[in-house]
């Protein structure tokens, strides 16, 4: 009974796991001057490969179009669902008829198999 290890009630779990390992340091002006310019040069050249797109318009509408496309294609993909789902069960269950056919054919050329050698050596 001495050898049992029961843990204490009283311990206090980590709660900070990572708390010793984080880096508290401040960054220096120079780099968050640097990290400030590439945040702007990044800027600058969305903003430009925004400006060369054309038809910016024309896009956007044809989008809108397409939204309303796509939600009449998926109210008919949910409405002809139980059709797809019928298929796809009537194929799965033909191939599984057609292993428990070859199978229970397999088993009855074993067993005739085995009663006629067994018959040959009495």
């Amino acid at each position: 009974m001495a050898d049992l290890n029961i843990p204490s009630i009283n311990k206090k779990p980590d709660k900070y796991l990572f708390k010793n390992k984080l880096t508290l340091r401040r960054k220096s002006k120079k780099r968050l001057l640097t990290e400030a310019f590439y945040m702007l040069i990044s800027c600058f050249l969305l903003v430009y490969l925004n400006y060369l797109i054309p038809n910016k318009s024309f896009i956007f509408i044809n989008f809108l179009s397409n939204v309303k496309k796509l939600f009449f294609v998926m109210f008919d993909l949910f409405s002809n669902l139980y059709q797809i789902l019928l298929v796809i069960f009537i194929l799965i269950s033909l191939v599984f008829a057609v292993i428990l056919f070859l199978g229970s054919l397999y088993r009855i050329l074993k067993v005739l198999n085995r009663k006629s050698s067994q018959i040959k050596y009495k």
